[in-house]
């Protein structure tokens, strides 16, 4: 460690947690995982749980039964064929089967315990992948553009870019004890692909003139997130040339990790810093930190937000070249499934599978007349190049079957509802539906045209039951960025299929042709939206 941890002068200022960090540091974890796999769970002490964050590892619901889950990076959401197999086999061989693709384009297992982590580490280090730093207070997993490199929407591939910031940061002890976790998004795609107004900092793209020549580079934006008090990031005054992304993600880093707050946990995300600072104040601490001087900014490229969706053939930016993107129904296969997966995009690409913050999959570098043959594979008719509009753009965490902080099971009711809607109705838009558990949101509730929220609701004939708030009208479209909007009235997660498609035939009988639900909700307001929903609840 070559840095000096300020904070540390009042620990009188600190949360409970801050002065445990402080006694161990996160990283060491690293250090006791043998030792604990061979002594077994009954050996870990309760006050070390935590600590197996920074591991990439949470113990599941309920703690004490001993199993984890596991996240594992997968930095702008690129694939090998070896590591697709090797993930595979360790979903097949410890996870029970279930592999999910996260919102940030990571790799998550569930049901694995302590004895079989040092294989699973093994395995993953082999094929150069890796779980350290997926959670914890540290950064983590860096999302980006999944097609960067190949595709023809963005200014220059990041790939390089995101991994040499990526490796600094593994492992490294000088930024392993952040106030909270740093998210990070890096990304080329006009279409902003990189959902640069909900992460800590972003890095999107821009071109500026600089002596008579246009330059292709970024802007940066700060203190975005999500959770119970969610904050659109600030964009600050700089342009950023490609070569200097990792000093200045260095720089941003370490104010958060000096200067962020400590005393609370609640309120300990970057968002916190820079909605006091403001970015004016951030930029010149950023300067100061950075040690020189940054272009003020440029212009920027994007130009829409594609929400993360690829579906379809698409040509590359390689002539001869096309990627197809699948739907994986609510982001969650089996082994199996992720083996077909890999197979095909060997026979028929060169092996790598892409995978989005929509929690789908891109299949790259398909000569374009092979492409017919890969589509006609048996994998792709559940992993489906085109499917129904709803479940085709429906989003769950991971909810309480695994997740302790979650109130409601999330990702088998949102498939079901979804396939129920699909039945029911047709619309000539898709709708973005996002369900998650708990108001920590990793299934990024905030940002959707629908958002569910799991809660707990009384009622006279059932005592307490599985409910969920409805909130409407999320983009993060340029210049419209917003948040979502609460509606009154707490729906039962049995009538809650009935009560969306009564408010979606609403919907369908009051927009105007090809208006999105988020246009609409704009026109209509939301007290419209409220008192349909009012008559929908009081007909039920």
């Amino acid at each position: 460690m070559a840095y000096e941890q300020i904070w540390a002068n009042d620990e009188s200022k600190l949360s409970k947690e801050e002065i445990h960090k402080l006694k161990k540091d996160g990283l060491d974890i690293l250090n006791d995982i043998d030792r604990y796999a061979k002594e077994g769970f009954a050996s870990i002490p309760e006050e070390d749980w935590g600590h197996f964050k920074w591991a990439g590892l949470y113990l599941q619901k309920p703690k004490e039964a001993g199993y984890f889950m596991m996240r594992v990076n997968i930095p702008t959401g690129i694939i090998t064929n070896e590591q697709a197999l090797t993930l595979a086999n360790i979903g097949k061989d410890y996870g029970r089967d279930v592999i999910d693709i996260t919102t940030r384009q990571a790799i998550q297992y569930h049901w694995l315990t302590i004895e079989q982590l040092p294989d699973i580490y093994k395995r993953l280090g082999e094929v150069g992948l890796s779980s350290i730093g997926a959670c914890g207070d540290i950064p983590r997993t860096i999302i980006g553009n999944p097609l960067a490199g190949i595709d023809r929407n963005e200014l220059m591939d990041t790939r390089e870019i995101v991994n040499e910031v990526y490796h600094f940061f593994q492992r490294n002890e000088d930024f392993s004890n952040l106030p909270r976790k740093f998210k990070m998004s890096i990304s080329a795609n006009v279409q902003n692909a990189g959902h640069d107004l909900i992460n800590c900092l972003a890095f999107t793209p821009a071109v500026k003139v600089i002596d008579d020549v246009e330059q292709v580079g970024f802007h940066v934006k700060v203190g975005g997130g999500l959770s119970s008090k969610p904050y659109l990031a600030e964009e600050l005054d700089v342009f950023v040339l490609p070569e200097q992304v990792k000093d200045v993600a260095i720089a941003v880093t370490t104010i958060y990790r000096d200067y962020g707050y400590r005393q609370k946990r609640h309120r300990a995300r970057l968002k916190f810093l820079i909605a006091d600072w403001g970015p004016e104040k951030f930029r010149e601490k950023l300067l100061e930190v950075y040690g020189s001087e940054l272009h003020l900014k440029g212009e920027d490229k994007v130009e829409e937000w594609n929400a993360g969706y690829f579906y379809g053939v698409h040509q590359q930016k390689q002539e001869g070249l096309s990627y197809a993107g699948f739907n994986v129904p609510v982001g969650r296969m089996n082994s199996e499934q992720l083996i077909q997966l890999a197979t095909v995009a060997k026979k028929y690409g060169n092996g790598e599978i892409r995978t989005c913050n929509s929690q789908n999959i891109v299949i790259p570098n398909v000569p374009d007349g092979k492409m017919a043959d890969l589509l006609a594979e048996p994998v792709f008719e559940k992993i489906t190049i085109k499917p129904k509009s709803f479940i085709g753009y429906s989003v769950a965490c991971t909810g309480i079957e695994y997740c302790n902080l979650a109130l409601v099971e999330t990702k088998e009711t949102t498939r079901k509802l979804a396939e129920y809607l699909d039945e029911q109705i047709e619309l000539d838009v898709p709708v973005r539906i996002h369900m998650v558990g708990c108001p920590n949101s990793c299934g990024q509730r905030q940002i959707a045209d629908i958002g569910l929220q799991g809660v707990l609701m009384k009622t006279k004939e059932a005592g307490m039951v599985e409910a969920f708030e409805i909130y409407v009208g999320g983009t993060l479209e340029k210049d419209h960025a917003k948040f979502n909007e609460k509606l009154k009235g707490r729906v039962t997660s049995e009538n809650l299929p009935a009560v969306l498609k009564d408010l979606f035939v609403f919907f369908k009988e009051e927009k105007h042709p090809g208006e999105n639900f988020f246009d609409f909700a704009k026109r209509v307001g939301v007290e419209t939206l409220q008192g349909e929903l009012d008559k929908i609840l009081a007909e039920a």
